[in-house]
């Protein structure tokens, strides 16, 4: 009899472990969206007593498309529209996915607070740093404004799996992953957070929520956009008024449509849309207007599945602009 219980008492222990396994929602993805997903995760885990366990993970939007296409995970975080390379790679896999958009982002190009001779830049400044032309040619801040001190310039910035680099490399040099090569660069912000501000040349670029997080050790720098207006820092008011050009941007997350008929993950994209606003702006980022989350949450129990981007980022899109996008 004795041994009937123990055997009784292992066997629900494995089924208990069965069903929490089951409960598992996978999302890996860009690391700007991430403290968004993030807090979502956490209060949803909450609102369900711990029963379901939600994994997300910094890879970069890219290689959290690798992931996604390849079925690893049920949710993609992503800081750009998903390309066309990863939709034949999804295509090819039998992966379907639903594209939600949950927040706005503003690439935030930031300075060591010593430095004093930035007031503000254009596009056409960045670019002198930034594009291939550049790579082992403009070394001092000197060259690229006569104007600025023969001090060495040190550049830091997203990976190549980041779909901030892409977003960023498209918005400042017209092509999507056209940059120069001999800068510090990491998926992990809190890297380049630190390089910018342990020289007094450096400069870097990453979302404004890691920004904010970090103004008592940074500067962040004005941007004049390529029509040449008056300089703009990024903030929630300049993103939602769309004067801050070219660097917001939208930020998604993309489900599995098979993993969309999971509980659990159903539930999850339900909540995300439900408390997505008040959590994107608790984290710092710029919410999308409540009506975009409705019209997310209908868009999601109907399973529309594709992609409103046809594989390509759309560079200096407004949350006007968007929504009117979404609403074909």
């Amino acid at each position: 009899m004795k041994s009937l219980k123990i055997a009784a008492v292992v066997a629900g222990a494995f089924a208990s472990a069965s069903v929490f396994a089951q409960a598992l929602v996978k999302i890996d993805g860009s690391s700007t969206v991430y403290p968004i997903t993030e807090a979502v995760a956490e209060e949803f885990q909450k609102s369900k007593k711990n029963t379901v366990r939600v994994t997300v993970g910094i890879s970069g939007t890219g290689g959290g498309f690798k992931k996604f296409c390849r079925g690893e995970t049920d949710i993609s975080d992503a800081s750009r529209p998903i390309l066309k390379k990863e939709m034949d790679d999804c295509k090819a896999a039998g992966i379907e996915y639903l594209e939600l958009p949950v927040a706005y982002d503003a690439l935030t190009v930031v300075i060591n607070p010593k430095n004093d001779w930035i007031k503000s830049m254009t596009v056409a400044e960045l670019k002198a740093m930034w594009e291939p032309a550049a790579q082992g040619k403009i070394t001092s801040w000197k060259q690229v404004n006569p104007a600025w001190p023969d001090r060495p310039l040190k550049l830091f910035g997203a990976g190549a799996d980041s779909g901030t680099f892409d977003y960023f490399t498209e918005a400042i040099n017209g092509k999507s992953k056209s940059s120069r090569g001999d800068f510090t660069a990491s998926e992990d912000d809190n890297v380049l957070v630190q390089g910018v501000a342990r020289d007094v040349g450096a400069l870097g670029f990453f979302g404004l929520a890691y920004y904010e997080e970090n103004k008592d050790k940074l500067h962040a720098v004005p941007i004049v956009d390529k029509a040449g207006k008056p300089a703009v820092l990024p903030s929630l008011k300049t993103v939602i008024d769309g004067s801050y050009q070219p660097l917001a941007r939208p930020i998604f997350i993309y489900v599995n449509a098979k993993s969309a008929d999971k509980p659990e993950v159903k539930e999850f994209v339900e909540f995300y849309m439900k408390h997505g606003e008040k959590l994107t702006k608790e984290v710092k980022y710029v919410p999308l207007p409540a009506k975009a989350y409705v019209y997310n949450s209908d868009h999601f129990a109907k399973r529309v599945k594709g992609t409103k981007f046809a594989g390509e980022n759309k560079v200096g899109l407004t949350i006007e602009e968007l929504m009117k996008l979404e609403a074909k």
